[in-house]
């Protein structure tokens, strides 16, 4: 038996033993304050379901949340390929994932990237284990497209830093205990004048307020910073070297929205949908038109899907995503826009319920979700900024003023 075959029974074992039955598919609720959600984590997080902790506990201390970062941050120091067996094996027996979390995804690879020995190990066993939630201060008010453009103030006073501005869109910043934020560290540059720096949010004079959005959800918030001081050691890579860290970190946003989807359609199966609502003819969806346009969605989708994959063995084998993965934010969102359209026109008018009776709640979700896929184009970078990467750093085309 090889090595990595030795590994996948072993893992199988450790699963099938530890993984609790909720934390299975169709599993009940791991945090009751966002309903059906995912295991989030922090010390916001009011458990409902003990399991779902249990569940949390038990792989961040098997490193298995973060598998393949080092152990001695709190990952399982595991290879490539034996993360994709322990992948395989959670989908095998339908796990549910232990943790989601922008700190795995976004934070804690430039962490490993850009960090010092002192941050790493105070801030990435914490991710790992679901200590701490973290939300992401990029865009404000008047720099979402352009995101250089920050004006949020970071001035130092010696023993501290200074910070006072303010972030929109600040994803679930109500319930984060932390956040990796750009400041702008000096008013005669641009890209040259911003830094990234990790501050408390319970820290005086910070407020997040959400922003409730036309799907009837709040995931983001505005979030204000009024002399906030911030101890220096929190600022991560060069003073006024932040932008590329952003830009790196954008990377892995745009490479982990790609592959985890967007949501929308509140996980409504669009073919057995079309089928419900639409009805069929000799097996078949009766509208050939809509029969057709489906089908097409589903090879695209399919195709997607395996591109994604191959990306991602493409960034573990050059250490990190490239421009690339903006190819992929803008076709991720409209392949799921795409979906949601087509789920809504299959409905018909079952896709116009809101709430109350008459209407089933994957009905309503699936309202909300096309209602929700509209920010697809926008979040995790514009298509439009997307496609701008794409012409200039993989394309190489040069703007022409």
């Amino acid at each position: 038996m090889s090595d990595l075959e030795s590994f996948r029974t072993e893992a199988r074992a450790w699963l099938e033993e530890n993984c609790p039955p909720s934390m299975r598919s169709g599993g009940a609720n791991a945090i009751g304050e966002e309903g059906d959600a995912p295991i989030w984590g922090g010390r916001r997080a009011k458990w409902s379901n003990p399991e779902g902790k249990l569940w949390l506990d038990r792989m961040g201390a098997k490193g298995w949340t973060a598998p393949t970062w080092p152990k001695e941050y709190g990952g399982g120091g595991l290879s490539p390929a034996e993360a994709r067996v322990v992948q395989q094996e959670m989908a095998r027996i339908k796990a549910r994932p232990p943790l989601m979390s922008f700190g795995i995804w976004m934070l804690g690879p430039v962490l490993l990237e850009y960090a010092n020995e002192e941050q790493k190990r105070e801030h990435l066993p914490k991710i790992a284990r679901g200590e701490i939630r973290w939300c992401q201060g990029y865009s404000e008010p008047g720099a979402g497209s352009d995101l250089a453009s920050l004006r949020t103030k970071c001035e130092d006073k010696g023993d501290h830093f200074l910070i006072n501005g303010q972030k929109i869109w600040t994803s679930y910043a109500n319930y984060a205990d932390w956040i990796f934020c750009l400041v702008r560290t000096d008013t005669a540059k641009k890209h040259e004048g911003i830094s990234f720096i990790l501050f408390d949010m319970t820290t005086p004079g910070v407020e997040a307020r959400p922003i409730k959005l036309i799907s009837g959800n709040s995931p983001f918030c505005e979030t204000f910073f009024t002399d906030v001081k911030v101890p220096k050691a929190n600022m991560v890579g060069k003073l006024n070297g932040g932008w590329e860290i952003a830009k790196r970190l954008l990377q892995y946003e745009r490479q982990n929205i790609s592959a985890g989807g967007f949501g929308g359609g509140g996980g409504y199966d669009l073919e057995h949908a079309a089928k419900d609502h639409v009805g069929t003819e000799n097996g078949k969806l009766a509208d050939g038109d809509l029969r057709a346009r489906i089908t097409a969605h589903k090879m695209e989708a399919r195709a997607f899907g395996l591109t994604v994959r191959r990306l991602e063995e493409e960034a573990k084998a050059k250490k990190g995503p490239s421009p690339a993965v903006s190819i992929v934010k803008y076709a991720a969102a409209k392949v799921n826009q795409d979906r949601s359209e087509l789920l809504i026109e299959a409905l018909g008018h079952q896709g116009l319920g809101w709430e109350g009776e008459g209407f089933a709640p994957e009905e309503i979700m699936a309202t909300r979700g096309w209602l929700r896929s509209k920010g697809n184009s926008i979040e995790g970078g514009t298509s439009e900024v997307n496609l701008n990467v794409v012409a200039k750093r993989v394309l190489g085309l040069l703007d022409h003023q």
